[in-house]
């Protein structure tokens, strides 16, 4: 039973391994694809390739990797050539050539498939999700050691575009966000677009015998997706989409081990569930990162609301207080203005004596300060912009929640000597800091 259980525990780690090798492959130059805006092309080249496996299949009655290649690149090749001939001379959009070249190849492969596999012994649901369960019936002798086949295959690849990326990295740099500009510089950009495409067809050639079509397509694209969710820079993209492809192979072996599935097919799958967390979670791109500074943006507006209300009522001497429920109301209500006049009395902004709310010192600073911003802004869009007056309030009452230290500070520069605003109200002087804090 021991030895049984080491025999499975190896055979899954050399699984692993050939999995996040071949991961890391395809994440390495799907990352430019992903910046190029090419993720279909990869995604064309991965399926036209199919054909081109056939028929060097057909061709050469082998299943050597060498005409593999040569059949692929073949087909990536024509792919190129065809989606770029159809849309520079068939005035056929460029995504939208991408779409009909791909498509067909692929329904081409997948007929030849069909037709000619039993003459090479080529099973089509390999091509489509992999052997990869498999591997470690499949070993050489390297060093010393037997190693399954597929690492012997997948490995120089790796390498290839390690190399590459690391030999041409400021050409690639350049190209991948401004072609143009790499041109102007002497770069080909052509030729960088056309080795990437070398690259693309190259990975995915290595990949489809171990991992097939479908996980090759998937990590061609989505561990770059994931990470430009979390990076800007490409070195750190880089990297996260690497750590991104050997964590599927992790969870995807897992996966497949616990639920008895297809392990490309359970990679596939890890691969999407880590992208969709990068668009729940991401610190800058993130759905919900995104809701949680809109609804921090909107309790921050309700407070300063709050502030500038009461500070307007002070300033005109409305001898009658304003009770809690009053004020919320006159935010628009609900939970959100409840919650924002709670933040006020915890931040110590505002008191409640009774039912009335009052300004504390430091919430009438903070409040000076944002009239003293709305009320500039009004004085600059008719001095400057020469808006009539029914028509500053509303902007100026959108502004003032975004007008920071440096901008109040130009704007008071812009209106020197303006200490009315164009109702005839005065433009608060700058609080005991300066200006008005921002959160």
């Amino acid at each position: 039973m021991l030895s049984q259980l080491d025999a499975n525990t190896v055979m899954d780690l050399w699984i692993i391994a050939v999995g996040a090798m071949t991961n890391a492959a395809c994440a390495l130059v799907g990352c430019y694809l992903v910046l190029r805006r090419m993720s279909l092309l990869g995604d064309a080249i991965s399926h036209a390739v199919l054909p081109g496996l056939v028929v060097a299949f057909v061709l050469s009655g082998s299943v050597n990797v060498g005409f593999m290649f040569v059949g692929a690149l073949a087909a990536g090749v024509l792919t190129a050539v065809f989606t770029e001939t159809l849309h520079r001379y068939g005035g056929v959009a460029e995504d939208a050539s991408m779409g009909v070249v791909f498509t067909a190849m692929f329904a081409v492969g997948v007929i030849l498939i069909r037709r000619y596999a039993h003459a090479v012994e080529l099973d089509a649901d390999c091509v489509f999700s992999g052997s990869l369960d498999m591997i470690t019936f499949h070993q050489v002798a390297l060093a010393g050691f037997e190693v399954p086949r597929a690492m012997v295959s997948i490995a120089p690849v790796l390498l290839v575009n390690v190399a590459f990326i690391l030999l041409f990295w400021k050409e690639m740099l350049i190209s991948s966000f401004d072609p143009g500009l790499a041109t102007t510089m002497g770069f080909r950009a052509g030729v960088l677009r056309y080795a990437l495409m070398v690259l693309v067809a190259l990975t995915a050639v290595a990949s489809f015998e171990q991992v097939g079509s479908i996980l090759v397509v998937a990590m061609l694209i989505v561990p770059g997706a994931t990470a430009h969710l979390l990076t800007d820079r490409l070195r750190g993209m880089l990297w996260i989409a690497v750590l991104v492809a050997v964590a599927s192979a992790v969870l995807g072996r897992w996966a497949a081990t616990r639920w008895n599935v297809n392990t490309a097919g359970a990679m596939t799958v890890a691969v999407g569930g880590l992208y969709g967390l990068a668009a729940l979670f991401s610190p800058r791109y993130g759905v919900v990162s995104t809701l949680a500074r809109n609804a921090r943006t909107s309790l921050r507006i309700v407070r300063e609301d709050v502030l500038g209300m009461l500070y307007r009522l002070e300033e005109l001497g409305v001898p009658r207080p304003m009770p809690a429920g009053e004020a919320a109301r006159a935010v628009g209500g609900g939970p959100l203005a409840w919650l924002a006049l709670a933040h006020l009395r915890q931040r110590r902004e505002v008191a409640r004596r009774g039912r009335a709310l009052h300004l504390t010192e430091a919430g009438r600073d903070r409040a000076r300060g944002l009239i003293r911003s709305h009320r500039l802004w009004e004085a600059y869009l008719v001095e400057y912009l020469g808006l009539p007056l029914d028509h500053v309030h509303e902007p100026a009452e959108r502004m003032e929640h975004f007008i920071g230290t440096p901008l109040q500070s130009h704007l008071a520069t812009d209106v020197a000597g303006t200490e009315i605003d164009p109702h005839g109200r005065a433009i608060p002087p700058p609080g005991p800091e300066g200006e008005r804090r921002r959160d």
